[in-house]
C-alpha cells in the first residue's frame, strides 16, 4: 500500500460536560477572538469574466478574477471556481504585479514526488475537491503584498453530451461581494444551426440568451446596482445557478465534421417508433433502505409504471438476506398488470440483508428465460436496473465474484444499469459492473428529490430507438477510433464517434451507422465532400482552433479511463500509458495527472496540487514526514473526541509535514492520547443531541441511548437501529459502529483500566464534514473550514523518531511537537499528530472556558 500520511491537530481541553448538536443556554457566548481580523474592504475584487465558447458540444471556459490589496500590510487572497464533474482542467495562472506563475500538468506520480518535497519544507496544497452532485471546487489562495494586484485565470474544457433533447452547460455564480466589473459571455457555434436556446438564472429574471442560425449568445453583465441585494445593500444578490441549454436542427440523422485531420461524427435520428423493452428492476430492500429511502424508491417506482407503454414486459425483483419476485416471469404492462404492480410496489417494506449477487442473477436469468422461451417480441430489447444503498453482505459477498458472475450470466445480451443511493455505498465497484455490461453508475443523492433522481434515470433509457448500433467507416481510411459499437440508442440522446484520417488530403469521407429498429434493420449514411466542408467551418476560426482534435482527445481520454477500470495486467497498464500519454499531450488534468502550482509566498515557493476527484475512493497525494507508515486516509476530513477527551481536528486542504494516522477504512478509529488532570485520566460517558426543529434530544451513554421526543421518552441499547421523523424531516440514528459512511458516529462503549477500575467511555465521531452546515461551530465544527497555517524551524527532537517544529497560525506562533498516539481504539493503531497545548489556546476561536456549558440540556 502506497505510503500516505493525514494531517491533524489535537487539542487537550479540560474535562467538563459537552453537548454536540444546538445547546440551548450555554454559559456564555463563543466569541472569535482571532487576532488582526480582516475588514471585508481590504481586498477589492474588482472584475471577474467568464468566457465560455462551445463549437459542436465541444466547450472552452475561461475563468478571470482580479483583484486588489487595499489595505496597508499583506493579505490573502483566495479564489474559488466550481465547475462541472465532467470537464477536465487544461490551465492555472496566477500573475502578480506583472509575474506570471503557471500550472504545469505532470504525471501524478511525477507530481507526487515534487508535492512531497514542498511539503516535506513546511509548504501547502491541495486544490480540486468534490462540491455536490455535478460540481468541483477549484480553491487556491496567495498573499498579496499591500497595494498590489493579483489575477486568477482557470481554463477548462468537456464535452456537453445531450440528455433528454437538449444539451447543459452549468455554471456557478457566486463572487460573494459586489464587483466592479463582471460579466459572462457565451458564444454557441453548431455548424447544423441551432434550433432552441434558453438561459435562466437563479438570481435574476431578465431574458439572457439570443441566437441566430449557427450561433447563439448569453450575455449576462450587471452594474453594480444591478448587482445589489437592495437599493440600499452593499452584499450581492448573485449567488446561485445559470443553466444554459440549447439543441441543433437536425435535417438528417448524422452530421459530420472534419477539421485538420480530425473528425467527429454525431448521430442521432429523430421521429422513430419505440423499440419494446423488457425491463427488471431489482431492488435493494434490505434494512439499510427503511424510512425515506425506501419511501422515495416507492414514489419513484409508482411514477415509472405510469410511463411504462403497455408493449414493454417487465418484473420486480427484491433483494434482502433472501430474493423476492412480483412474478414468476416477465409480464407484458397491460393495464390490469399494471396496477397490480402498483399494489405490490405499495407494500415493499425494507429489512435484513443484502442479497445482491442472487438478486442480479435471479433478474438476469428471467430475461434470458423469457427471451428463450420466446415470452417477449422478437423485436425487443432488453435492460437490468438495480437500486441499491450498500455492499453486499449475505451470500456471495466478493465484488470480484460478482462482477465475475454477472458478467458470464448477461454474455453482452443486454446493460445493466447500477443506481448507488446515497454514500454508504461501494460506487467503484458499482461502476465497474455497469460498466462492464455496456451500462452506466448514476448516483442518486439522499436527499428530498431522490425519488425525483430515480424518475429522470428512468427518463433516459424509458424509449430505445435502436439496438446494436455499429457505426462503419471506409477501411484503411481512419485511425485511433473513439467507441464506434453501442447496445441501444436512446431517444434524446446522441452517440459522439471520432478519430483522425489517413489521408489527409482525401475529397471525400462516407460514414454508415447500422441498427435494429423496431420494425426493421435501418442503415443511416452520410457522405461529406471536404472541400466544401472546409468552406462552410472557415467561419468558426473565431471560436477556437483544433477544437475536434481536442474534442477527439477528452473522448479517448474517457473512453480509456472507462476501459481502465476493469483491466488487469498488461492490457490496464497500455490502457493506462495511452491515457497518460494524451493527458500530457493535451494538458488535461484526469485521474492519471495532476497540475502543479508554485505560488510566491513571502521570500519562499510554495507548492500546491490540482487533481481530478472521482465518485469513489481516490488515490492520496501523500506529503513526505518524519514518520514512515502505511496508510491510505479515508476520502473526506474526519474529525473525532475520544478517550481522555482530546479532539482530533484533520486541517481541510492542507498537509503536515510529520503528522499522520493510520485509517484503513471507514470503520477504523485513532488511538488518542490519555492526559492527566488532578492525577486522574478523564474520559467521554456522556454525550448530548438537542435538534429543536425536530423537537428531540438524544442523551448517549455507555449503557443505553435515551430519545425524548416531544413528550415521548424512549430508551434503546447499542444494538438497535432507529429511525427518527417528523413532519419536517426524518432521519436514520444509527449507533452500531460498523455501519460506514455516516456523517456522525458514536463507537461502542470501551474498557479501560484506572487503577483497580473498569470504565468504559464514549467516543464522537463526524466522519464527512461536507454534510455539516456550514455555520458549524464547536471545538469541532469550527474546523471544518480550511485553517491557513505554516511550520517551519524543524529540529530534532530527545528521540530520533520526534522533531520539534514552529507553526505559525490565526499570527500566532506555537511550538509543536509531534507526538505519538497510543493504541485504545477497537480499530486504531499508532497516529502521530501535532499537539497542541495550553487547551489549545491560539488554534481555536476564544478560550476553552467558552465551550464549557453547566449541563447537557
Amino acid at each position: 500500500m502506497a505510503s500516505a500520511r493525514w494531517p491533524c491537530l489535537i487539542v487537550a481541553l479540560l474535562s467538563s460536560s459537552v453537548v454536540f448538536g444546538f445547546p440551548r443556554s450555554p454559559s456564555r457566548p463563543l466569541e472569535k477572538r482571532s487576532v488582526g481580523e480582516e475588514r471585508a474592504d481590504d481586498i477589492e475584487v474588482y472584475s471577474t469574466k467568464v468566457s465560455c465558447k462551445v463549437t459542436s458540444r465541444f466547450a472552452h471556459n475561461v475563468v478571470t478574477t482580479r483583484a486588489v490589496n487595499r489595505a496597508d500590510v499583506a493579505k490573502e487572497v483566495s479564489f474559488d471556481v466550481e465547475l462541472p464533474k465532467t470537464a477536465f482542467i487544461t490551465n492555472f495562472t496566477l500573475t502578480i504585479d506583472g509575474v506570471t506563475y503557471p500550472g504545469n500538468v505532470k504525471e501524478k506520480e511525477v507530481a507526487k514526488k515534487q508535492y512531497e518535497k514542498a511539503v516535506s519544507q513546511g509548504k501547502t496544497a491541495g486544490l480540486v475537491k468534490a462540491s455536490g452532485r455535478k460540481l468541483e471546487k477549484f480553491t487556491v489562495s496567495v498573499n498579496v503584498a499591500a497595494g498590489s494586484k493579483v489575477t486568477f485565470e482557470l481554463t477548462y474544457e468537456e464535452l456537453l453530451k445531450r440528455n433528454k433533447g437538449k444539451y447543459e452547460m452549468y455554471l456557478k455564480v457566486q463572487p460573494k461581494q459586489l464587483v466592479k466589473d463582471f460579466e459572462i459571455q457565451v458564444d454557441i457555434f453548431e455548424p447544423q444551426g441551432i434550433s432552441m436556446l434558453d438561459a435562466e438564472a437563479s438570481f435574476i429574471t431578465n431574458d439572457l440568451p439570443g441566437k441566430r442560425p449557427h450561433q447563439g449568445h448569453v450575455s449576462f453583465k450587471p452594474s453594480l446596482d444591478q448587482q445589489r441585494s437592495c437599493p440600499t445593500c452593499g452584499d450581492t444578490l448573485l449567488n446561485g445557478d445559470l443553466i444554459i441549454t440549447y439543441d441543433v436542427n437536425r435535417e438528417s440523422p448524422a452530421n459530420v465534421q472534419i477539421v485538420n485531420g480530425y473528425f467527429v461524427h454525431f448521430f442521432a435520428p429523430q421521429g422513430l417508433p419505440v423499440v419494446p423493452k423488457n425491463v427488471v428492476f431489482v431492488i435493494d430492500v434490505s434494512g439499510s433502505m427503511s424510512g425515506r429511502k425506501i419511501k422515495q424508491t416507492r414514489d419513484a417506482l409508482l411514477k415509472i409504471l405510469e410511463d411504462i407503454k403497455e408493449e414493454d414486459h417487465l418484473n420486480f425483483i427484491l433483494f434482502r438476506g433472501d430474493v423476492t419476485t412480483w412474478k414468476d416471469t416477465l409480464v407484458q404492462a397491460t393495464p390490469e398488470n399494471i396496477q397490480e404492480a402498483r399494489e405490490f410496489v405499495k407494500n415493499i417494506r425494507a429489512n435484513g440483508g443484502t442479497s445482491m449477487n442472487d438478486g442480479l442473477l435471479t433478474g438476469i436469468s428471467m430475461l434470458n428465460k423469457a427471451r428463450e422461451e420466446h415470452r417477449v417480441p422478437e423485436r425487443s430489447t432488453s435492460i437490468v436496473i438495480m437500486l441499491t444503498d450498500g455492499d453486499a453482505n449475505v451470500g456471495e459477498s466478493r465484488p470480484a465474484k460478482i462482477q465475475e458472475n454477472v458478467l458470464s450470466a448477461i454474455g453482452g445480451r443486454f446493460p445493466l444499469y447500477t443506481l448507488g443511493f446515497g454514500n454508504n455505498l461501494n460506487y467503484n465497484f458499482l461502476e465497474s459492473l455497469a460498466l462492464e455490461n455496456d451500462g452506466f453508475a448514476r448516483r442518486i443523492y439522499e436527499d428530498s428529490d431522490a425519488n425525483l433522481q430515480l424518475q429522470g434515470f428512468y427518463e433516459e433509457v424509458a424509449n430505445p430507438l435502436l439496438t446494436g448500433v455499429e457505426v462503419e467507416y471506409p477501411e484503411n481510411a481512419i485511425l485511433d477510433l473513439t467507441q464506434n459499437t453501442y447496445q441501444h440508442f436512446y431517444d434524446g440522446s446522441e452517440i459522439v464517434v471520432a478519430g483522425r484520417l489517413v489521408d489527409e488530403d482525401m475529397n471525400n469521407f462516407k460514414a454508415d451507422v447500422k441498427g435494429h429498429g423496431a420494425l426493421n434493420d435501418l442503415t443511416f449514411t452520410e457522405e461529406v465532400d471536404l472541400k466544401e466542408m472546409e468552406k462552410a467551418l472557415q467561419e468558426q476560426d473565431y471560436i477556437f482552433g483544433s477544437y475536434i482534435e481536442r474534442l477527439w482527445a477528452y473522448l479517448t481520454i474517457e473512453q480509456l479511463l472507462d476501459k481502465r477500470k476493469n483491466a488487469h495486467g498488461s492490457e490496464k497498464e497500455n490502457l493506462t500509458a495511452q491515457a497518460l500519454d494524451l493527458s500530457l499531450k493535451y494538458h488535461f488534468v484526469t485521474p492519471l495527472t495532476s497540475m502543479v502550482v508554485t505560488k510566491p509566498e513571502d521570500s519562499d515557493n510554495q507548492m500546491a496540487i490540482a487533481d481530478k476527484p472521482g465518485e469513489g475512493p481516490q488515490e492520496s497525494v501523500a506529503p513526505a514526514t518524519a514518520y514512515q507508515t502505511s496508510y491510505q486516509p479515508p476520502s473526506k476530513p474526519y474529525y473525532y473526541v475520544d478517550g481522555d477527551p482530546h479532539f482530533i481536528i484533520q486541517v481541510q486542504g492542507t498537509r503536515m509535514p510529520s503528522a499522520s494516522t493510520l485509517m484503513k477504512n471507514q470503520a477504523q478509529c485513532c488511538a488518542s492520547f490519555r492526559t492527566l488532570l488532578q492525577n486522574r485520566k478523564t474520559y467521554l460517558g456522556k454525550v448530548g443531541i438537542v435538534n429543536a426543529p425536530m423537537d428531540f434530544r438524544i442523551e448517549v451513554t455507555t449503557e443505553k441511548i435515551t430519545l425524548q421526543n416531544g413528550a415521548a421518552q424512549s430508551t434503546f441499547s447499542w444494538l438497535d437501529s432507529v429511525t427518527v421523523t417528523s413532519e419536517r424531516s426524518a432521519g436514520r440514528l444509527w449507533w452500531s459502529p460498523l455501519e460506514k459512511g455516516l456523517p456522525l458516529r458514536w463507537f461502542c462503549p470501551k474498557g479501560v483500566e484506572e487503577t483497580s477500575v473498569h470504565l468504559n467511555y464514549l467516543g464522537f465521531y463526524v466522519l464527512d464534514s461536507d454534510k455539516m452546515s456550514t455555520k458549524s461551530h464547536g471545538l469541532l465544527g469550527q474546523f471544518f473550514r480550511p485553517l491557513a497555517f505554516k511550520v517551519s524551524d524543524f529540529n530534532p527532537g530527545n528521540e530520533p523518531s520526534k522533531i520539534h517544529a514552529t507553526m505559525l497560525v490565526k499570527q500566532h506562533r506555537l511550538a509543536g511537537l509531534p507526538e505519538r498516539l497510543q493504541e485504545g481504539c477497537p480499530y486504531g493503531t499508532y497516529v502521530g499528530c501535532w499537539f497542541v497545548h495550553n487547551n489549545g489556546q491560539g488554534v481555536i476561536d476564544g478560550v476553552h472556558r467558552d465551550y464549557i456549558v453547566p449541563a447537557l440540556f
